[in-house]
């Protein structure tokens, strides 16, 4: 084997390259290690040094503002209707039909149902007749009488007083010339006739003729006889005139006509006027007394309401009951039971009945509508008090502001009344108020930024803050913490109050 020592290679040349090598192993292992301390440094600084350091800098306040505040009253109430009644018919009947169904929402005179009024409509048809005819002999009195009735009524008084006239002027000369033109004729045939008579008298004696020729001729004797006296009474009566009980008869015809005259002409007398007035009232009254009878066949709701349950179907006979009863025989023979809006029944002790009014605003809440509140106003305090179980109570009444009806009847709410609202009062927060020995106040970030303690004087509480009436004049921030060590001691008097100190949070109250 042949060895090539032409470049021989140093052995010394080969150490240092060994020793460079390690040594750059462990300054990269020291700079790991030195990266992990400082990022886990880091790391505790961040999570663990820093918040302490803030904590320890950091210090709560919270600037003075103006908030409206509402001192209120609370009480537990209970959801019921204003009214409930049961509708019945004014008189009894068959049910004819029903517009409603249970559940629905009704209107003040909405029609519910109608009764039969069969029977009715023929009586509303003759009261109508009888109206009719009075009212037309009631224009007929007041229009008085036609012209026509008087032309007449004229004419039959002029007639009667031409036959006065005439009475009274007695026969005219011609008449009684002419019945004594009757007499003479008369007379002349009873001479003839009595000549006739004396001949056949004379030969009757002869024996000429007959007795019964002789009897006829004096028979036509007597007739002509007789015929002479009525000829004669005839002119004696035309000669004597009239008789005055003729005349007496023929004035009374005339002041009879003329009365009859004057009537037509005066017009109907005020009491037949009257009178037909009357009689047309009277058969309006009937009129309307069928017409009322036929108005209450028609079932309305007296008011806004709930149909809370039906008692009766069309074809069922009904029967007028009391309203309000609850009874079985009595619901049993109604159409059916109606409820009014709902309102709050609530029961106020004593010492809080002062603060309440009617009118007054009040805020509704129930366990059913979590979160969600309805308005009310006080309707009706009671003028008595309740004494349960030696408590004793006065009933408040409060209407409802509910038009989706989401509040039923029976439900149990909490009713807040209002009896104080303070408009723009400056207020801080409950937290922030303490008791000190020369009173209470607030700690207010100085000029110097050091906490400064202000007197003040509260006034109500609501919602976490209270109302300053006097110290502050609405620029301050009032310190809600401190930072360690420089926290006010407490005084023995009462020391701060929770949260920071002074007064307990009562919603509504005054601290």
């Amino acid at each position: 084997m042949t060895i090539d020592t032409s470049n021989p290679v140093d052995s010394a040349s080969l150490m240092p390259k060994v020793k460079t090598k390690n040594r750059n192993r462990w300054l990269s292992w020291l700079l790991i290690l030195g990266l992990l301390s400082g990022v886990g440094y880091a790391v505790y600084y961040q999570l663990a040094v820093r918040p302490g350091q803030q904590a320890r800098q950091r210090v709560l306040t919270q600037p003075v503002e103006r908030q409206n505040l509402t001192d209120t009253v609370a009480a537990n109430g209970t959801v019921k209707p204003e009214r409930s009644i049961n509708l019945s018919p004014k008189n009894s009947g068959i049910l004819r039909r029903l517009l409603v169904e249970e559940g629905d929402i009704v209107k003040a005179g909405q029609i519910l149902a109608y009764m039969d009024d069969s029977n009715l409509q023929g009586q509303l048809t003759s009261a109508r007749g009888q109206l009719a005819q009075a009212e037309a002999n009631l224009q007929k009195a007041e229009a008085g009488n036609r012209p026509q009735d008087i032309a007449q009524s004229q004419a039959q008084l002029d007639e009667a007083q031409a036959n006065l006239r005439r009475i009274e002027a007695g026969n005219r000369p011609q008449d009684i010339a002419q019945a004594q033109a009757r007499l003479n004729s008369a007379q002349a045939n009873f001479n003839q006739a009595e000549d006739n008579f004396r001949r056949n008298q004379q030969l009757y004696n002869a024996g000429g003729i007959s007795l019964q020729a002789l009897n006829q001729i004096r028979a036509d004797r007597d007739s002509a006889q007789a015929q002479v006296n009525e000829v004669q009474q005839a002119l004696a009566l035309q000669q004597a005139g009239s008789r005055p009980e003729d005349i007496d008869q023929a004035r009374a015809t005339v002041r009879q006509r003329q009365e009859a005259l004057a009537l037509l002409q005066a017009g109907t007398r005020r009491e037949d006027i009257d009178a037909a007035r009357a009689q047309v009232m009277s058969a309006r009254g009937s009129l309307q007394n069928t017409q009322a009878q036929i108005n209450d066949t028609i079932i309305r709701a007296p008011f806004d309401g709930l149909v809370t349950r039906k008692f009766a179907d069309p074809g069922a006979f009904v029967t007028p009951t009391t309203a309000g009863s609850d009874v079985s025989s009595a619901t049993s023979s109604s159409i059916l039971s109606l409820a009014s809006l709902n309102e709050v029944v609530t029961n106020l002790a004593e010492t809080n009945i002062s603060q309440i009014s009617l009118g007054q605003a009040v805020t509704i809440s129930a366990d059913a509508y979590p979160g969600r509140t309805f308005a009310g106003q006080v309707s009706q305090i009671a003028a008595q008090a309740v004494v349960v179980q030696n408590v004793t109570s006065f009933e408040v009444k409060v209407s409802l502001v509910d038009p989706e009806r989401l509040l039923r009847s029976g439900m149990n709410v909490e009713a807040e009344f209002q009896v104080n609202q303070v408009e723009n009062a400056l207020v801080v927060p409950t937290a922030s108020v303490v008791r000190r020995e020369n009173g209470t106040g607030v700690f207010v970030v100085g000029a110097d930024g050091q906490p400064v303690f202000t007197r003040i004087e509260t006034g109500m509480t609501e919602n976490n803050f209270t109302e300053v009436k006097s110290g502050l004049t609405g620029d301050e921030e009032v310190l809600l913490s401190f930072p360690p060590g420089s926290r006010p001691q407490s005084t023995p008097r009462g020391g701060v109050l929770p949260g920071m100190g002074g007064g307990s949070q009562n919603r509504g109250g005054r601290p």
